[in-house]
């Protein structure tokens, strides 16, 4: 929906909207706000509104910490949970003092991205995200434990769905926000959910997962249940993804389809997948950016841990879904929810955009269930694996001139400071399984 200015000072006044929050996300895709009181709306719609980044991670130094929030104003939303002093958000990108727009946003990445895919004629990058999450019971504090709320499974129903409740509370309260939500299940894992809503352009995308996680654990929370987006918070069951399905339009024309073609795709279709294949391993640590992200993307659970392709079977990093026409369009199986939306959205946008720029061969489909193959049999097939860790994978990355260029620099150097951190104290910890397996045997 539009929104004017006037159109948004008009509806905070007559639904007695109190407070304000400009929200923005940070370079590892948490979301953060500069709560206001409703008095300073006008300055915050004029863009006047400071806030110190030297505090946001991944952002700036503490010497050039003056940033300004440009608030999106179709992105304005009254949140439908508080029914007193009522709260409303704004989504921002970030701006440096000068006025121009700061390198290290990952909104204004995502932007940048898109606008060289609207320099190579095309106007849109439609995408729509499948994101995983997991529901534990809290402790008398309201602690999370380790406790699962249900012991489901895929498409199971009350009472075996002890969740249904509140994945419905979830699904009203986004629809209540203007969300067109498709389905909504229990997921193959005790305790796991799934709730698909309709695809839009990247941006707007983007914003919704940012909203979706939101919501998700403020209805939870309510439920006396904390929600997770991490991607393998159990060992022995599958763990969350965040499947993007995605396509790219000229006009109202989807470039991904070729009716002509046996399986309906285009060349541009083509190129673009050879494109995300190619970049795989360089855009997994954004893909797929946490220690925990790699656990995961082992066989044996439905993870998509080798990099291929298939219309016909979903042991393959992209699948391409049987709907066709319009609806034509990849899904890109590897990303979990722990992934920053936005940074994601642009390296696998320019990872196609590449293949697209380069023309790209397609390897031939990979229509066998590669998790029962032999590692000489992927070998033959020229079936590589998706980095084994996040080491691995922060290596990769700013070994690729493609997925650096997408980041730019200042992102790139800041995320790959960040995650080296996290790898070293990840890797200098000592683990309860290591207790469990060495303490009484040597």
């Amino acid at each position: 929906m539009s929104y004017t200015r006037e159109d948004i000072l008009r509806i905070a006044k007559e639904e007695n909207v109190r407070f304000i929050r400009l929200q923005f996300t940070d370079l590892l895709g948490t979301i953060k706000n500069v709560e206001i009181p409703v008095s300073q709306l006008p300055k915050a719609l004029d863009n006047k509104m400071m806030f110190d980044g030297s505090s946001i991670e991944g952002y700036v130094r503490i010497e050039e910490s003056d940033m300004y929030l440009y608030p999106d104003l179709d992105t304005f939303m009254i949140f439908p949970w508080v029914s007193e002093d009522r709260v409303a958000r704004l989504i921002c990108d970030i701006y440096m003092p000068d006025g121009t727009p700061f390198a290290g946003d990952p909104r204004g990445i995502l932007k940048r991205a898109l606008k060289v895919a609207e320099e190579m004629g095309y106007t849109s990058m439609n995408v729509g995200p499948e994101p995983e999450f997991f529901l534990f019971k809290t402790d008398e504090k309201g602690n999370p434990t380790m406790e699962l709320n249900d012991q489901g499974g895929y498409f199971d129903l009350a009472p075996t769905d002890l969740g249904e409740n509140c994945r419905r509370d979830i699904v009203l309260t986004l629809e209540e926000m203007g969300f067109e939500i498709e389905a909504s299940h229990h997921e193959v894992a005790p305790g796991q959910h799934e709730i698909d809503f309709k695809y839009a352009n990247a941006i707007k995308a983007a914003d919704q997962i940012q909203t979706f996680k939101l919501v998700v654990k403020t209805i939870a929370r309510q439920h006396g249940l904390i929600a997770t987006f991490m991607p393998k918070p159990l060992f022995g069951v599958n763990g969350s993804g965040m499947h993007c399905n995605q396509s790219l339009f000229k006009g109202s024309e989807n470039a991904f389809v070729d009716e002509k073609d046996e399986l309906g795709l285009s060349d541009t279709a083509r190129h673009y997948m050879a494109g995300i294949l190619k970049h795989a391993r360089a855009f997994a640590a954004i893909t797929n950016p946490t220690v925990n992200s790699y656990k995961r993307l082992v066989p044996g659970y439905e993870a998509p841990c080798y990099v291929a392709w298939s219309a016909s079977n979903r042991s393959p990093m992209i699948r391409i879904p049987a709907s066709r026409g319009l609806s034509t369009r990849i899904e890109v199986r590897n990303p979990d929810p722990a992934a920053n939306p936005y940074l994601t959205l642009a390296v696998l946008l320019k990872a196609g955009l590449d293949g697209i720029k380069r023309e790209l061969s397609l390897p031939a489909p990979i229509d066998r269930n590669i998790y029962v193959m032999s590692e000489e049999e992927r070998i033959e097939e020229g079936i590589p694996s998706l980095p084994a860790n996040l080491k691995e994978a922060i290596n990769e990355m700013v070994r690729s001139e493609v997925i650096s260029e997408a980041l730019g620099e200042h992102a790139l150097t800041h995320f790959y400071e960040l995650k080296e951190i996290e790898w070293d104290m990840y890797r200098t910890q000592v683990h309860q399984w290591e207790r469990d397996q060495y303490i009484t045997m040597y």
